[in-house]
C-alpha cells in the first residue's frame, strides 16, 4: 500500500496524519503551505481541485474529504480497532457520529473561522454567532455521551471519531466555546493527548501549546 499525505500542520488533514501513525504504515508527507497559497497552486489543484487539505494519494490515485479519508483507510485496514467492525453492535452508532461531526461540527468550525472571507462581511457576526451555538450544542453532546459512555466517546475504546473530535476541539482554542474549558472534555483530552501517537503527530506537524 502506497500512501502520500498532503498536509497542513493542524488544519483538516491532521486527523488523517494522525490516523496514518495510529495504523503504523508507511506514507510520505508534503507540506501544503497555505499562509503562501500552495493550496491554489495549478500542480496541487490537479490533485485537489477545491483547493483544501488533505489530500491522500493512495495507490497513485488522489482522493480529499477528511471523514472520507479516514472511513477509507478503517476499510483498507480492517481489524485496526478505530472503527467497530461491520458486525459490532456499535457501528450504527460510529457511522451516525461520524456523519454528525462532518456535517454539524465541521461547517460549523468553517462558518466561525471564515465567516467574513467566505460570505458578506457585514453579516460575518451574525454568521459566527450561530455557528457558536451549534459548536457548543455539540460539545454538550459529547460531554453528554462521555459521561455516559465512558473515556472515549464510543464507549472504552479509542478510535477515529476521537481524532476528529479533538482535532475540532482544537480549533476551538481561540473562539468563545473551548471545549477544554469544560472539565468533562478536558480530562477527555488530557486522556488521549499522553497516547504516544498524538504525541508523535505534534512533533511532526511542530504543533505544541495545546492543550496546556
Amino acid at each position: 500500500m502506497n500512501y502520500q499525505l498532503f498536509y497542513a500542520p493542524g488544519a483538516a488533514s491532521m486527523a488523517v496524519h494522525w490516523m496514518l501513525i495510529e495504523l503504523d504504515v508507511p506514507f510520505e508527507t508534503f507540506l501544503v503551505d497555505i499562509d503562501r497559497g500552495e493550496q491554489r497552486d495549478p500542480q496541487y489543484l490537479k490533485l485537489n481541485p477545491s483547493g483544501r487539505v488533505p489530500t491522500l494519494v493512495i495507490d497513485g490515485v488522489a482522493y480529499g474529504e477528511t471523514v472520507a479519508l479516514m472511513m477509507l483507510l478503517a476499510e483498507r485496514h480492517p481489524g485496526s480497532g478505530l472503527v467497530p467492525d461491520i458486525e459490532s453492535p456499535q457501528r450504527a452508532e460510529w457511522l451516525q457520529l461520524a456523519i454528525y461531526i462532518a456535517n454539524t461540527l465541521m461547517p460549523a468550525m468553517r462558518d466561525w473561522l471564515y465567516a467574513a472571507k467566505d460570505g458578506n462581511p457585514e453579516g460575518a457576526d451574525a454568521v459566527k454567532a450561530l455557528a457558536e451555538k451549534r459548536i457548543s450544542s455539540v460539545w454538550d453532546d459529547f460531554e453528554a455521551r462521555l459521561l455516559k459512555k465512558g473515556d472515549y466517546l464510543i464507549g472504552n475504546h479509542f478510535g477515529m471519531v476521537d481524532m476528529l473530535a479533538v482535532m475540532l476541539m482544537r480549533w476551538s482554542r481561540n473562539m468563545p466555546c473551548p471545549a477544554i474549558d469544560r472539565p468533562t472534555l478536558r480530562q477527555y483530552v488530557d486522556r488521549i493527548a499522553q497516547r504516544d501517537s498524538y504525541i508523535e503527530l505534534n512533533a511532526r506537524e511542530g504543533l505544541s501549546g495545546w492543550p496546556a
